[in-house]
C-alpha cells in the first residue's frame, strides 16, 4: 500500500451579515479559485454559513474536487464543508451536548448547532476518515465563560474519533479548534483521541497573523498571533504515517487585491502512508515521522513512550474533571440567582397588576408590564430548563472522563493521583 494525501483546512470567515466578515463574497470567490488549482486532495472548511457561499465553493471546485458534503445543523448550519477529490462513501454529524448560550446572540455559536462531522472517503480502495470541526470560540481570554464547554466538546470529539475508527487506514481531524497547544482543550483532544499533531513548531500562527490584512494594528503589535487551526492524524496499526510537508500556503494576499483570503490562515499537511515493516500497535508514539521540515512532529517529539503519553492524558483528564466540578458549582449559584430574580420580578408584576396606570402613562405602563413579564419568563427558563440542560451536558462529560480515568488506572497500570 502506498498513499499520498494533501489535506487543507481553513476557517473562511463567512459570517453572512453586513459589516462583520469584510470582503466576504470576493474572498469566497478567491478561495474557490485557489481550491480549483488541483493542489489539494481533501479540503476541510469552517464558517461556511451561507448557502450561496457553499454553492459558490462547490461549483468552483467541482472539476478537481467533485465530491462535497455540507453538515446541516442548528439554526444557521454548522458551517462545516468538506470537498474531496475522492468519493465520499458516507457521513455523520455528532452534535455536542454543551454549545454556548442562546441568549448571547452576539456570539452566535449556539445558533450554529456545532459538533464534529465525519466523512468516510474512499482513497484508492482504502477508507480514510476525515473529521471536520469548529469548537466554541473563546471571546475573552481573561474571563472565559466557555472554557468548560470547549473542554467537553474536545473530550466528546476525541471519544467520537476513537469510537468511529472502524476499518479506516487513516483518521484525520482538520479544523478550527479555538485552542492553542498549551490549552487544556488541545491537550484533552489530542491525548484522549490518541492522535498526533502534524505540527511540531512553536512558530506557527493561524490567527491574528501579523501579515494578515484583517489583523488590527493593535493586535499585531500586542502579540505575534495564535495557533488555533490544526491538523491531527492517526494511522491504523499496520500503517506507517509520514508527514511530507506542513505549512501555511495562503499567507499572501489574494492575487491582485489588498486583502487576505480570511482572518485565519489555511493549514496544509501532505501525508504519506505505507505498509509498516512491523506491527506498530496503538501505543507506539513514534508512528508518525517527518521528512525535511522543522514544522513536523518527529520521532523525537514529544510522545516518545507510551508511558509519557498516558501520564499526559491522565493529567489532562484530572484537570478537566476539576474544571467540570467548578462549573457545576457555578450552575447551582446561577440557578439560585435566576430564581431569586424571578421572585422579585413576580412581586413587582403583582404590584403593577393590582394598581391601575397613572393618567397619561397607560402605554408606558403596558410596556413595563411586558418587559417585566418577559424578564420573569426568561429567569424561570434559565433557572430551570436551561440550567438543567447545561448541568446534564457537563455531567455527561465529567462522568465520561471519570470512567476513562478509572479504565486507565485499572487496565494501563497508572497509579491514582
Amino acid at each position: 500500500m502506498l498513499l499520498n494525501l494533501s489535506i487543507l483546512t481553513l476557517n473562511v470567515w463567512g459570517i453572512p451579515f453586513p459589516f462583520i466578515s469584510k470582503d466576504r463574497e470576493a474572498r469566497i470567490a478567491a478561495i474557490g479559485l485557489e481550491l480549483s488549482s488541483g493542489k489539494y486532495d481533501i479540503v476541510s472548511l469552517q464558517e461556511v454559513w451561507s448557502r450561496k457561499d457553499c454553492e459558490t465553493l462547490k461549483n468552483a471546485t467541482e472539476s478537481v474536487l467533485p465530491y462535497a458534503h455540507y453538515f446541516y445543523s442548528g439554526v444557521i448550519g454548522s458551517g462545516l464543508l468538506v470537498l474531496s477529490k475522492y468519493p465520499i462513501l458516507s457521513s455523520f454529524f455528532h452534535p455536542w451536548s454543551v454549545n454556548g448560550y442562546f441568549h448571547r446572540i452576539q456570539h452566535a455559536d449556539w445558533f450554529g448547532g456545532k459538533g464534529v462531522g465525519l466523512c468516510r472517503i474512499l482513497v484508492d480502495k482504502h477508507v480514510v476518515h476525515l473529521y471536520n470541526t469548529h469548537l466554541h470560540a473563546e471571546y475573552n481570554n481573561n474571563n472565559d465563560d466557555y472554557k468548560t464547554h470547549r473542554v467537553i466538546q474536545a473530550f466528546d470529539t476525541a471519544q467520537f474519533i476513537r469510537a468511529t475508527r472502524g476499518d479506516s487506514v487513516l483518521q484525520v481531524l482538520a479544523g478550527d479548534l479555538n485552542a492553542q497547544p498549551h490549552d487544556l482543550t488541545y491537550k484533552v483532544l489530542l491525548y484522549t483521541s490518541k492522535m498526533k499533531d502534524c505540527c511540531n513548531s512553536k512558530n506557527i500562527v493561524t490567527n491574528e497573523y501579523q501579515k494578515n490584512s484583517y489583523t488590527s494594528n493593535n493586535g499585531a503589535n500586542a502579540s505575534p498571533g495564535i495557533h488555533i487551526d490544526h491538523i491531527f492524524a492517526r494511522s491504523s496499526e499496520n500503517i506507517a504515517l509520514s508527514i511530507i510537508d506542513y505549512g501555511l500556503p495562503l499567507t499572501e494576499t489574494v492575487p491582485g487585491q489588498n486583502f487576505s483570503y480570511s482572518d485565519h490562515e489555511a493549514v496544509l499537511a501532505k501525508l504519506h502512508l505505507r505498509d509498516a515493516a512491523h506491527n506498530i500497535g496503538e501505543g507506539a508514539c513514534a508512528a508518525v515521522t517527518s521528512i525535511n521540515n522543522d514544522n513536523f512532529i518527529s520521532e523525537e517529539a514529544p510522545f516518545k513512550t507510551e508511558g509519557c503519553f498516558i501520564s499526559r492524558r491522565v493529567a489532562a483528564l484530572h484537570e478537566s474533571i476539576s474544571l467540570c466540578e467548578t462549573s457545576l458549582e457555578q450552575l447551582n449559584v446561577d440557578r439560585i440567582f435566576y430564581y431569586s430574580v424571578a421572585v422579585i420580578l413576580a412581586f413587582i408584576l403583582v404590584i403593577f397588576l393590582e394598581y391601575p396606570a397613572p393618567l397619561g402613562f397607560k402605554t408606558v405602563y403596558i410596556i413595563l408590564k411586558l418587559l417585566i413579564s418577559g424578564s420573569l419568563l426568561f429567569c424561570i427558563f434559565m433557572g430551570s430548563v436551561w440550567n438543567y440542560m447545561e448541568l446534564n451536558g457537563i455531567l455527561s462529560g465529567k462522568v465520561g472522563m471519570e470512567l476513562m480515568l478509572r479504565s486507565i488506572e485499572v487496565f494501563e497500570n497508572v497509579p491514582k493521583q
